[in-house]
């Protein structure tokens, strides 16, 4: 199979060479990685010939061949456990892949391109991916690695998602932006990313701002993020509140950053629609540690960081804290702010989503009333009912 470097390609030794590919089903996987390896070496030359596709071609359905043949595909009589058998099924499909490793970028484009076209299965594919892009990482140049990552990432792209590792993804997604790959790259791993949002952990949210900014963590990232999800995923309650979770956690992370923007932090509260939380203590938590590190914010700027909260979503544990600690910061603070937001009722801040919000706050005065049904079913003590007259009137002096 071997072409001398700047020889001439004739129709014959091209003839020669497909009839020699005839008989590529009885080759051994040894005698299948030297071909490979040779192409490896002639890719130049072979690029301009159809002997490198078809080469290509027949290498991936005998790979495909042998992978069915492989003597780990059965599990062991003797092995009755399912974590047994899960290792011995990934071995059957990953055993080729520390032999792959050697190819060159450019090789491996084109390898995986035509295991893709010849229907093999997605999730090896993708296991392999990122099997070569961990491999292939180490003592390599940044230059390399940035454009090793930029090709993974177009094949990823055309997988099908769900095949696609999520600990893999954030992995990649974690590594991108130390390297600072083109934005072309970044934008299509966003979606990736983005579209998997719900099987995230904190840790990767907690992306560092850009250089020069003043804010502790890339909030601009984490909202585009989010906007992708909820573009593929905004009717699936399920994965709604997975991710509301994550965000609630979030929030309360950067929350504590005296450089976060009152509208970056109203962004982040009210990014996801309210049915994906069954409840907005930890809004009300993180509401309260902003406000107490933002002290110097004006009362408009309060007012539109508390209009995030709707008592609707409070849970009894919270709304009896706010009826227990009206002298405190916390409650003073919301209430006032409310009581500003009045003034502005007419005004275009009271007209925005937010401002409903802050509005459905001040009509629902009654929350803190004792006849209201929720505390009169679980408030039945005196000690607690006084209490709540004494919210009601410091309200209504408010007023």
């Amino acid at each position: 199979m071997e072409i001398k470097k700047g020889g001439s390609q004739t129709p014959d030794l091209i003839e020669q060479t497909e009839r020699y590919f005839d008989g590529i089903q009885c080759w051994t996987w040894s005698e299948l990685l030297l071909s490979l390896k040779q192409c490896q070496d002639f890719l130049k030359t072979l690029n301009s010939s159809s002997i490198l596709p078809k080469f290509l071609d027949l290498f991936v359905e005998r790979l495909a061949l042998l992978n069915v043949e492989s003597p780990f595909t059965s599990s062991s009589e003797n092995s009755n456990s399912s974590s047994s058998h899960s290792a011995k099924s990934y071995i059957s499909t990953s055993w080729w892949f520390e032999d792959l490793v050697f190819m060159n970028i450019n090789l491996f484009e084109k390898v995986i391109n035509a295991i893709i076209t010849q229907k093999f299965d997605h999730a090896t594919i993708c296991s392999f991916l990122f099997f070569y892009q961990r491999s292939k990482f180490h003592g390599t140049s940044q230059a390399k690695k940035r454009k090793i990552i930029g090709v993974v990432i177009n094949l990823l792209f055309v997988l099908d998602r769900s095949a696609i590792s999520c600990r893999g993804l954030f992995d990649t997604f974690g590594m991108s932006l130390c390297l600072k790959i083109s934005k072309f790259y970044q934008n299509k791993l966003e979606v990736l990313v983005g579209s998997k949002l719900d099987r995230a952990k904190i840790d990767d949210l907690l992306v560092p701002s850009p250089h020069g900014k003043r804010y502790m963590y890339d909030v601009n990232l984490i909202l585009r993020l989010l906007k992708l999800f909820l573009a593929e995923n905004r009717f699936s309650p399920y994965r709604l509140k997975k991710v509301a979770c994550l965000m609630d956690l979030y929030i309360a992370e950067v929350a504590p950053d005296r450089h976060l923007k009152p509208s970056k932090f109203v962004a982040l509260a009210t990014a996801l629609p309210d049915f994906a939380r069954d409840s907005q203590d930890r809004i009300y938590l993180a509401i309260d540690a902003y406000l107490e590190v933002h002290g110097s914010l004006c009362q408009e700027e309060k007012m539109k960081v508390c209009s995030v909260l709707n008592h609707n979503m409070f849970s009894m544990e919270y709304l009896t804290d706010l009826s227990m600690n009206s002298q405190q910061y916390k409650l003073k603070s919301l209430i006032k702010s409310s009581k500003y937001a009045r003034t502005l009722s007419d005004s275009s801040i009271c007209h925005t989503g937010q401002g409903s919000r802050m509005r459905m706050w001040m009509v629902n005065t009654s929350l803190f009333k004792p006849s209201n049904s929720i505390f009169r079913n679980k408030m039945k003590n005196l000690d607690h009912i006084m209490k709540c007259k004494r919210i009601v009137e410091l309200e209504e002096n408010l007023w």
